[in-house]
């Protein structure tokens, strides 16, 4: 038994340890910037194999008889300790909304993260141009759901400590705007009875050509993400190039947006690391853009080289701005995302009797896609949409970079509006992201007509609505 002297011992040691515990927590509380632990960054990167097989149905193409090079999806996640984030890149010329969503909703289930945190785009290789529609999925449909859910199940896996960095460089010699203003009195007819002031893809040296119908973005953003020993984790890059094609028929490529990652794996010497260097080219503002000049003559080019000269010129500047990022220990991460109401553009009476009297009669071949039945087919086939259809868009901070999406084949004068009203602070916007609606020209490309307005189903201000949408959503991050 303990006598009464040494319980009265015992209490008094129990009294001053509570004491020195009572005065630590004071201290710790009133030094709470210099005993509070260090933020934790970290970041993860994987690809899964999104590739079909080679009997699959392709929209408006021969049987497969080549995959040239495996189609994937590309992810990078990264967290702050109290936010996550992934990108996902699909090589594939787009997927619809309702595909995407059932993706981010197993992302959600098996991960717990939230869809607002997510962010699924589509590259545009046009090799890859198997119609996504809606549900009941068929098996391939299936199969890219799974394959994204998968790459960012990999990424999170993947996760390690890790330092994140971002720049940007020029690369102006392969992006073009394809619109071009014609001569005054150059026939430029639209299936709609008009006549258009532009005209897509008019053909090198037509001696009708007067300039062209907008400034593309030569920019191309970099971010960069390395463990903190320096070893690279994943590059993800952003460039307005609608994409570079060369591909022959009857074979399936993920274009140069595939070429430029492998190039970069190389110039990082990032080659068989584990877990593997993930480099990843989203494409940026491109709808009116590809890497023609058609005011000069051209060079013929061999399958698939073309896309070599591209990757290896975008990868050259990635590569110089790489070497001048400043890497931080950390960075803030910040998201967002809204629905944004647009309205179906309807036909009026004038229009559809001239359609209707278009599909009795001898069809013409307008535009570069279809006939003047084609065009009109589809124009009536709006009037059995729905009124209005809500798209997705979203917006992320890293650090001070802004990253925008559109789920659009976007006007490049739409990216350069945006990165003006960021003003100084660093930005692009990824197309194609949550959603694939076709062209988002301005209403000014509106007015000039060309192919990318026939195809466009929406108001003639839903740029606008966009962009002031995008602005909105970033303010909150101030």
């Amino acid at each position: 038994m303990i006598n009464k002297k040494t319980a009265i011992y015992i209490t008094g040691i129990l009294f001053l340890l509570l004491q020195v515990i009572s005065t630590g927590n004071l201290y710790a509380s009133g030094n709470s910037q210099q005993q509070s632990p260090k933020k934790l960054f970290q970041a993860g990167a994987a690809t899964t194999n999104t590739s079909p097989s080679m009997d699959i149905e392709m929209r408006s193409s021969p049987a497969i008889v080549n995959i040239h090079d495996e189609l994937h999806a590309r992810c990078l996640v990264l967290d702050d300790g109290e936010k996550r984030l992934a990108f996902v890149v699909v090589d594939i010329i787009g997927l619809n909304r309702d595909l995407i969503d059932e993706a981010k909703r197993i992302i959600y289930e098996e991960n717990d993260l939230s869809p607002e945190n997510v962010m699924v785009s589509s590259t545009h290789t046009h090799s890859m141009a198997r119609a996504t529609g809606p549900p009941p999925y068929d098996e391939y449909q299936k199969f890219i759901i799974r394959r994204i859910a998968d790459a960012v199940k990999k990424a999170i896996f993947n996760l390690e400590p890790a330092r994140i960095g971002w720049g940007a460089g020029d690369v102006p010699e392969h992006v073009f705007v394809r619109r071009w203003f014609m001569k005054p009195g150059s026939p430029v007819p639209n299936p709609y009875g008009g006549e258009d002031k532009v005209m897509m893809n008019p053909g090198r040296l037509n001696p009708n050509i007067v300039e062209p119908a907008g400034k593309p973005d030569p920019e191309v953003s970099v971010i960069s993400v390395q463990s903190l020993e320096g070893r690279p984790i994943a590059l993800f890059a952003n460039y307005s190039l609608h994409y570079v094609g060369g591909v022959p028929r009857g074979h399936i490529s993920a274009d140069y947006f595939a070429v430029f990652a492998d190039r970069m794996k190389e110039l990082l010497g990032a080659d068989r690391q584990d877990p593997p260097f993930v480099g990843i080219m989203s494409n940026g503002t491109s709808g009116d853009v590809n890497n023609i000049n058609y005011a000069v003559p051209g060079q013929n080019y061999p399958p698939y080289a073309r896309m070599k000269v591209v990757a290896n010129d975008v990868a050259k500047e990635v590569m110089r701005v790489y070497e001048n990022i400043e890497h931080h220990d950390w960075a803030g991460l910040q998201s967002a995302q809204q629905e944004l109401t647009l309205k179906v553009r309807k036909p009026d009476s004038k229009m559809i009797a001239h359609a209707k009297e278009v599909l009795a009669g001898t069809d013409q071949r307008v535009g570069p896609h279809g006939s003047s039945k084609h065009y009109n087919e589809g124009l009536l086939n709006r009037l059995d949409m729905p009124d209005n259809v809500d798209i997705l868009l979203q917006s992320f901070r890293i650090g001070d970079l802004a990253i925008a999406t559109i789920p659009f084949e976007t006007f490049a004068e739409i990216g350069l509006e945006i990165k003006e009203k960021m003003k100084s602070r660093p930005a692009f916007t990824i197309e194609l992201a949550n959603g694939s609606y076709g062209y988002l020209p301005t209403p000014r490309q509106h007015e000039w007509g060309g192919y990318e307005s026939w195809t466009n189903k929406f108001e003639y201000d839903a740029s606008v609505k966009i962009v002031d949408s995008l602005m909105k959503m970033f303010e909150t991050f101030e």
